[in-house]
């Protein structure tokens, strides 16, 4: 597993070494290099290999994944609502907001290129392409954190709770099992996209437990953000 992990991290350092010197290049690989456990490229991958395919072939697929991620926790932590990530001081700290904004705008726009310039076929980077773009957009994990900010200061219901997490969370590790599915077994992807959303409740829901009873030296971020 560590493997896997090193090898992510290399690809991502190769792929921000091609882009030109900047501040904005600087703060996307602060972010991206800040640690993190790696968790929705590695079930990309582990979904790959676990059809018996060699998933080094598709680890630009698992790093355009990751790319979106950390653009939504740069964004995220703006403006000014977390100084703390993964242990060290959050993008906007470290770089500014204006840079910080920029950052997360250039790792969201680079990610498609990611995939584009792949040797895959082109239905297939379409389709991965539509599954990154969907579960991280408007229908997904954005939708999710409006329906986080509507419902700010409010009892909730059970219900809407599960809503929220479903698209702030849930989306995008479903996408990362059915990014997987796509190109090991496109039979199975209904399924997998299925076993996401389940893995994504039970990882938010133990995401805001930690929140309550740990704290920051352990998590390596603020604690107490959701309950403020």
């Amino acid at each position: 597993m560590n493997n896997v992990i090193n090898e992510i991290n290399q690809r991502l350092e190769n792929i921000l070494s091609q882009y030109p010197d900047s501040k904005v290049k600087e703060a996307m690989y602060y972010s991206l290099k800040a640690g993190g456990k790696r968790i929705r490229p590695l079930i990309v991958l582990q979904v790959i290999r676990a059809y018996g395919l060699d998933y080094r072939k598709y680890i630009d697929i698992a790093c355009a994944l990751e790319m979106i991620h950390t653009y939504s926790l740069i964004h995220d932590d703006l403006p000014g609502m977390d100084n703390l990530r993964r242990g060290k001081p959050t993008c906007h700290k470290q770089f500014g907001e204006a840079t910080a904004i920029l950052a997360g705008d250039g790792l969201l726009n680079e990610a498609v290129n990611i995939i584009l310039q792949t040797n895959l076929d082109d239905s297939l980077k379409l389709s991965l392409v539509s599954c990154l773009y969907t579960s991280s957009g408007i229908n997904g994990m954005i939708l999710g954190q409006e329906y986080d900010i509507e419902n700010e200061d409010k009892k909730l219901s059970k219900e809407t709770l599960d809503k929220i997490h479903h698209y702030k969370t849930g989306k995008l590790l479903s996408c990362a099992f059915q990014m997987g599915a796509l190109i090991a077994s496109p039979n199975d992807l209904e399924i997998l996209k299925q076993i996401g959303y389940k893995i994504g409740l039970a990882f938010q829901i133990q995401d805001d437990i930690l929140d309550v009873t740990s704290d920051a030296k352990t998590l390596g971020k603020n604690t107490g953000s959701d309950e403020a």
